[in-house]
């Protein structure tokens, strides 16, 4: 057995399509090649959307795809108490802050005259800074909402500025001379400006994508990421995330994305190219792996 892990970590908030099919086969197939480990995370942190009959669908998908993961699965709603413990330890060194900013008044700000119009991170805009300053205030926190921001430049500053930012990296696979991976350095005016001070979690979410993958990633040791070329731009963010928090980089695979007939990415709401759709429909399992370019 070879220390290679790879995981499948969707939401359970609608039906698996040709797009999850694909990241999943493309992981097993992955760990299967080297006689490594396949790990499936329910990523169920947001309550309020993930329902029990969708997580149910998702082992019988993959079941039907042929794919075999070992037990218990992991769930994030067992995982809350490891995010806050994470987020006081932030709180403790002074590098989140809450902030009480509607998206109105984000959109408002960032439309502002003085804004200059840097590129996107991946969760858009960079947020403006509006709360950065502000005193923590418990009694406003009861009452209002609010997200736990990360302050950028604090962070940046207390793993030992720029310059050592600049050495962090992450390698991505099959990228490199030869198909080597590929050793990608962060650029902390990246992180500062377009990926701002991110959010970390809300009062009503634990923890946000972004902490909870670094954080369950590292629990269940995944050595290898598998995920569309469409969270590539996060993985800076993640990178520093690991480096603050002291968890491992694991390596990065971002494949191609599965698009509709227009070249639209698939979402969840594409109903016609679910899983279960082509199961009803008569499809077999040869005919998605063919579809997908998977050859035995």
């Amino acid at each position: 057995m070879t220390n290679h892990v790879e995981r499948f970590a969707p939401s359970p908030t609608g039906l698996l399509h040709l797009g999850h099919a694909f990241s999943a086969l493309t992981a097993f197939e992955a760990a299967r090649q080297v006689g490594g480990t396949f790990l499936v995370r329910i990523e169920d942190i947001d309550v309020t959307r993930a329902r029990p009959e969708f997580e149910e669908a998702i082992y019988e998908d993959l079941a039907w795809l042929g794919l075999a993961w070992e037990k218990p699965t992991l769930r994030q709603v067992d995982r809350f108490d490891a995010y806050k413990a994470v987020l006081d330890d932030l709180k403790s060194r002074g590098l989140i802050y809450p902030c009480f900013c509607t998206r109105k008044e984000i959109n408002a700000a960032l439309s502002a005259p003085h804004h200059d119009g840097s590129e996107e991170g991946p969760d858009g805009p960079a947020y403006p800074g509006t709360c950065r300053a502000l005193v923590e205030d418990q009694a406003r926190m009861s009452r209002n909402p609010y997200s736990l921001r990360l302050n950028m430049r604090k962070a940046i500053a207390s793993l030992g500025g720029s310059g050592i930012i600049k050495k962090l990296s992450f390698k991505e696979l099959g990228t490199g001379r030869k198909g080597k991976p590929k050793k990608i350095n962060l650029d902390p005016d990246y992180l500062i400006d377009s990926c701002g001070d991110i959010i970390l979690a809300r009062k009503d979410t634990p923890a946000s994508y972004h902490l909870s993958v670094v954080i369950d990633d590292a629990f269940q040791q995944i050595t290898h990421v598998t995920r569309g070329q469409d969270l590539f731009a996060a993985t800076s963010i993640h990178r520093i995330l690991q480096a603050l928090l002291g968890r491992p980089t694991p390596l990065y695979r971002h494949h191609r994305l599965i698009t509709d007939d227009a070249g639209k990415r698939l979402a969840k709401r594409d109903d016609a190219r679910s899983i279960r759709a082509i199961r009803e429909d008569g499809g077999t399992l040869e005919d998605v792996r063919n579809l997908l370019g998977f050859r035995p």
